[in-house]
């Protein structure tokens, strides 16, 4: 009896990590689709890319190894200096009050960011910032089916897109508000 509960157990965990996994490349794929459109679109347009988020991120093992998580732009803004260090236009900024002036860039992308503000109204602030300074603007998200995303205690909200708008949800509540968004 006792090996089969075991067996189950560990059958659980190697169905779980595994669909964890395909989450995971899942999203992987979806950042680097996104960047590689935001990309393209700033330089079509003959404007530089904003990444809002820094590429490093603040994970001791990218900024140790120097391995970012997506590419830099032109211009790469964050709060934290550490996850811009080293990129020649480095800007120091909050997402919500970005210090460029309107239509400047051809596209922003941002990575893993709107989930960390506090509530939703900053969200909707920090997007219309976005559409603000860019032409289009590219948002990446941590996925809902991830564990990870669940388990994250500065994931203060839920961020989502559908049919070019985008929702916010704040975690451990209901309901949820939506803002149409150009990008994708």
């Amino acid at each position: 009896m006792g090996n089969i509960i075991a067996f189950a157990v560990l059958a659980l965990i190697l169905v779980i990590g595994t669909w964890q996994l395909v989450v995971w490349f899942g999203e992987v794929r979806e950042k680097n689709r996104k960047y590689r459109a935001a990309f393209s679109h700033a330089l079509e347009s003959g404007k530089p890319l904003l990444v809002a988020g820094g590429s490093l991120g603040t994970k001791w093992f990218r900024r140790l190894l120097r391995m970012p998580a997506h590419g830099s732009g032109d211009v790469c803004l964050d709060i934290d200096r550490r996850a811009v260090s080293g990129h020649p236009r480095a800007v120091i900024a909050s997402i919500t009050d970005i210090p460029f002036s309107d239509k400047s860039f051809g596209a922003a992308f941002s990575s893993h960011v709107l989930e960390h503000l506090p509530g939703i109204e900053d969200a909707q602030k920090a997007t219309a910032e976005l559409e603000r300074i860019a032409d289009t603007v590219f948002l990446v998200y941590p996925s809902r089916q991830s564990i990870a995303a669940w388990l994250i205690p500065d994931h203060h909200l839920w961020v989502w897109q559908k049919d070019n708008t985008t929702y916010f949800r704040q975690r451990g509540k209901s309901g949820g508000s939506g803002i149409p968004q150009s990008g994708n």
